[in-house]
């Protein structure tokens, strides 16, 4: 999925990363709506990244959509757009999409399997709703990739979880490793991302990492983490030193969650557009590159718009007059009191 602000924002990030054990508190992080552009734009609920918290692990950007009504919001039609520096995660509740790269990679994305787009040094893609497709629902993540590896090869990884059943739910374990099942997908720092379904009053106690900093974000239900009420399309925040979480469906119907988490990200990275970095002139450079067709990022092959009159591919924005300071992550300790 592309970031297709007009004006999007540079950030910095810097986490500085002490660890904490003091218990869970849990800090909320609300979503802002933000339209994907189009004349009927469908709309996304964006929690990372925010001025309150930028990463939660490696973990930089959360849009979770839907469920939505397709021949109402036009569906998803993002037309050719690159990446670099970052993991693209694709985890669907309902409906199909197709999806293309420069990798010469093509899938049908379905819900309950997830698709890993490794974008390397360079890569562009497309995503578009499927014609069968009438309600889209379902969640876009990125992952920043460590110096180390964001300059490697394009790749995309493909897996389908076997349900982890226990009293009162379900679970499907995508990235890491939660409840006692693994994924294989490669990750190039330590991740977790499981969809959980709770039943009607159920409640859970998941044993976790206390090197994970977790974000649990609320699809449907009437949800508490650790006694904080946390309402749906919010993103409830836990801190490192975390040895159990324990989260309970309050309601009368069914609950569908998504957690994440990873160890704190240390290095400072520049995340502009579609772009990950480690300095402005490299974010210069990307889009230089983007506009004038870049072996960088690659040709994207078989993007079929809805729009017989959309753009081929996506134009990069401009960029800001000015350098923006560099955005600090807060610690990975829960700040209940910033709930904003």
């Amino acid at each position: 999925m592309s970031v297709t602000d007009a004006h999007p924002e540079e950030l910095v990030l810097s986490p500085d990363a002490p660890h904490c054990a003091d218990g869970a508190r849990v800090e909320i992080i609300t979503s802002r709506p933000v339209p994907l552009g189009g004349p009927r734009a469908m709309t996304v609920n964006r929690t990372l990244p925010q001025k309150q918290r930028s990463l939660i692990g490696a973990w930089c950007f959360v849009d979770h959509y839907g469920p939505d009504d397709v021949s109402v919001t036009g569906g998803m039609d993002v037309a050719p757009h690159p990446h670099t520096g970052l993991q693209t995660v694709s985890w669907l509740f309902e409906g199909t999409i197709t999806h293309h790269d420069s990798g010469d990679n093509h899938a049908v994305v379905r819900p309950g399997e997830v698709n890993l787009m490794t974008a390397g040094a360079g890569i562009c893609h497309s995503e578009v709703t499927t014609q069968a497709t009438t309600t889209l629902h379902g969640v876009q993540l990125w992952t920043a990739l460590p110096d180390a590896d964001r300059h490697g090869p394009r790749r995309f990884d493909h897996y389908a979880p076997e349900p982890v059943l226990f009293d009162g739910g379900s679970a499907l374990v995508f990235l890491g490793s939660l409840l006692g099942s693994t994924s294989p997908v490669t990750t190039f720092s330590p991740l977790v991302g499981a969809e959980i379904r709770l039943d009607a009053g159920a409640s859970i106690s998941i044993d976790v990492d206390p090197a994970h900093e977790h974000g649990l974000l609320v699809d449907a239900g009437d949800i508490d983490l650790e006694g904080v009420t946390v309402a749906p399309t919010e993103l409830a925040y836990t801190g490192v030193g975390e040895k159990r979480l324990r989260i309970r469906n309050n309601g009368s119907d069914k609950a569908r969650l998504l957690l994440i988490g990873g160890e704190p990200f240390e290095e400072e990275i520049i995340m502009w557009w579609n772009f990950i970095g480690r300095t402005y002139d490299e974010i210069e450079t990307y889009r230089a590159e983007w506009q004038a067709e870049d072996d960088r990022f690659g040709v994207t092959e078989g993007y079929i718009s809805h729009d017989p009159d959309g753009l081929p591919r996506l134009p990069a924005p401009e960029l800001p007059n000015a350098r923006i300071r560099p955005r600090v992550n807060p610690a990975p300790i829960a700040r209940p009191e910033e709930r904003i």
